[in-house]
């Protein structure tokens, strides 16, 4: 099959990174005879020294044109300065309202050969395989008014308006529960019900969703209390749906769970294009040194071929691999141990290849 991808290097060690998870692509599309073509995009940084914008139009156009979004970092110290709207992350806020891509899928899974990388106990995180369901496109990011104002006796106040409408509140939920029944049919709704009208609405939909899937176990937790739980006892969750903010959070304390946040992927979806990328940032501090860690892109191309082209072998095909190229001691230098073999980036990519082709 032919697949018209979007790719976009970005900033940092993106272009690094890039480089191996199409490698990947291309590897896969060798031993299942498909036909990957690419066009290269801008958001972000990189947009910045070429268009003048983090997100152009022309990168819009583009990729509303393609089968999926293959993208790597934004960021960096270069561009710290700027205006909030000017600055790269506004890019990557942008780009997803403007896909539609609703839903942000970050897994977090503890790879056994990597257990002892977590600083939490290995009886408290072995097996552990969660997947956080963010609603992306919503909520407190995103609702009006906001800014910051004068006042009449000259003091200021700054606004972020939390505000959901059912039908968000639904798809999003809904997703959450059609994910659960392909994996241990488990819900845990995030809110703050006690304390945030919102939050009432959000339980109250969920409640509603959950009789179309007598199937699929749903329990409701605080926000708070379940930033406790994760880390008191992380097994006890399959699938996490929360709202923005409150996803946003949970998902990076879920990440860490793992032990390096260079290992997970993400995937945003629910529009007409989805969006897949790794989680971590752009790392200005080691660019050009060729020991970033590729696997988190490299996962964020099996998420792809899952999530939004629905190539289910080929997505196990690769975190097969993974997994095989773990198993054998090889390590980028962000998860090493005594006694593993250290690899480069470029490296690391062949070795996945390798066991791509082998499988």
């Amino acid at each position: 099959m032919n697949f018209n991808i979007s790719v976009m290097k970005g900033d940092g060690i993106g272009p690094e990174i890039a480089r191996e998870g199409i490698k990947i692509l291309n590897t896969i599309g060798e031993k299942f005879n498909h036909k990957f073509n690419y066009i290269e995009v801008y958001v972000g940084g990189c947009a910045i020294d070429r268009f003048d914008t983090p997100l152009p139009e022309e990168t819009i156009e583009k990729v509303l044109k393609t089968d999926a979004l293959f993208f790597s970092s934004v960021g960096g110290p270069k561009w710290e300065n700027l205006p909030h709207d000017k600055k790269p992350e506004a890019g990557l806020l942008g780009i997803r309202k403007t896909l539609g891509a609703f839903a942000n899928l970050r897994p977090a899974k503890v790879f056994n050969e990597l257990i002892d990388a977590s600083t939490l106990k290995r009886e408290i995180i072995r097996d552990i395989d969660i997947m956080v369901v963010r609603e992306l496109t919503s909520g407190i990011y995103f609702g009006k008014p906001k800014g910051v104002f004068n006042l009449p006796n000259k003091d200021k106040i700054g606004i972020n308006t939390l505000s959901y409408k059912k039908s968000e509140i639904e798809r999003i939920v809904r997703l959450a529960f059609d994910i659960a029944k392909k994996r241990r049919k488990k819900v845990t709704s995030i809110d703050k019900a006690n304390v945030l009208e919102s939050s009432q609405l959000w339980r109250d939909t969920a409640n509603e969703i959950s009789k179309d899937y007598t199937d699929v176990e749903l329990n409701h937790m605080y926000v708070d209390n379940a930033a406790m739980q994760l880390v008191r006892y992380p097994k006890q969750f399959d699938v996490i749906v929360a709202g923005n903010i409150f996803g946003d959070i949970l998902s990076d304390e879920a990440s860490m769970l793992t032990g390096s946040i260079g290992m997970l992927p993400s995937a945003s979806v629910g529009g007409s294009v989805g969006m897949f990328e790794p989680i971590h940032g752009s790392a200005p501090d080691i660019v050009g040194k060729n020991i970033a860690n590729p696997i988190a892109q490299i996962e964020s191309a099996a998420m792809m071929l899952r999530y939004g082209l629905n190539r289910e072998l080929e997505a196990q095909t690769i975190e097969r691999a993974v997994e095989s190229v773990l198993k054998q001691g090889y390590r980028t230098p962000d998860i090493m141990s005594a006694g593993e073999k250290q690899v480069n980036t470029q490296k690391m990519g062949d070795l996945v290849a390798k066991a791509i082709i082998e499988a």
